[in-house]
């Protein structure tokens, strides 16, 4: 992995609206540098500009300054070069409904020039399990099973770089287990948004948080969790009195929130040197289980913004 495959350059995307007189800026001087063969996934909020980001990089849209290279192939000089690098996914957003499974893959096959696609089809199909579906329209489909004949769309293309926007919503536990495997085993770069806090853990070598637009960390779980090491998260289990014990905790300025479970509580506390201060409370009640828990993905994005 020692080629950046994707960079982008100050990219910004800036939507006006007329009506209001005023400006939403969904994009603000993004600067990324991915490596071939890495895969990387972007974290955010809803509205934060992370399938804007995917659809300029796909050459969808337009930014309003600056540039991204796909491949060595600049998106607004080369867009046609740079497409032809990409498969892209973008939830189940392209699919046709009114017709059936295999004519939707069919189609994209011809469009792309696709070779042996019939054979090909076949054997993706029964990867995912969609064989009694597959001359079925796709309406017709749940939301699961529309996502896995988008991803089966997106990886016939056998294109260098997968751009994939949420690509295992609405999916059960063994579609996403297949979809981690597969995506592991392609050895492709892949670019992947997602809110699936284990889906990210397992698939990506680095990882970048952005709101408002704004890219605010890159780096592996690891380089971030420093930025936050001395938080800790304390998961306690209590018989009686809890309400009394919550009052308690939440007058303490080295507590940073209680959150409230149904046989106790979670605490995060501020810094580490904190955990005699938090035993010496908890030492006046009957407390049955206390243990520390580590900080998710999740955990770590509120600390960032």
């Amino acid at each position: 992995m020692d080629k950046n495959i994707i960079e982008t350059f100050d990219l910004s995307k800036i939507y006006k609206l007329k009506q209001r007189k005023r400006e939403i800026v969904a994009l603000n001087d993004v600067n990324l540098s991915i490596k071939e063969g890495e895969i990387f996934g972007l974290l955010g909020p809803n509205g934060a500009g992370k399938t804007t980001l995917i659809q300029i990089l796909t050459t969808i849209k337009q930014p309003t300054s600056g540039y991204a290279l796909i491949d060595g192939y600049n998106i607004l000089k080369k867009p046609k070069k740079a497409k032809s690098k990409v498969a892209l996914m973008l939830e189940d957003k392209m699919l046709y409904y009114r017709i059936t499974a295999y004519d939707n893959l069919k189609f994209f096959c011809k469009i792309y020039n696709i070779p042996n696609y019939q054979k090909k089809i076949n054997e993706i199909i029964k990867e995912f399990e969609l064989e009694k579906w597959l001359n079925q329209y796709v309406e017709n489909f749940s939301s699961g099973m529309k996502m896995k004949l988008a991803l089966c769309r997106t990886l016939l293309l056998d294109r260098k770089i997968l751009f994939l926007d949420e690509p295992t919503l609405g999916l059960d536990v063994k579609s996403k287990f297949y979809i981690v495997k597969k995506i592991k085993e392609s050895k492709k770069t892949t670019f992947l948004t997602s809110h699936d806090m284990s889906l990210v853990e397992q698939l990506c070598d680095r990882i970048a948080f952005i709101d408002k637009g704004k890219i605010l960390k890159i780096g592996t779980k690891e380089d971030i969790s420093k930025l936050i090491q001395q938080e800790i998260k304390i998961v306690i289990e209590i018989s009686e009195i809890k309400n009394q014990l919550k009052s308690e905790l939440n007058k303490n300025n080295f507590i940073k929130e209680v959150i409230e479970i149904n046989n106790g509580f979670i605490v995060r506390i501020k810094n580490r040197d904190y955990y005699k201060d938090l035993i010496q409370i908890l030492r006046n009640y009957k407390i049955l289980k206390i243990k520390e828990q580590e900080l998710s993905l999740e955990d770590l994005f509120l600390n960032i913004i």
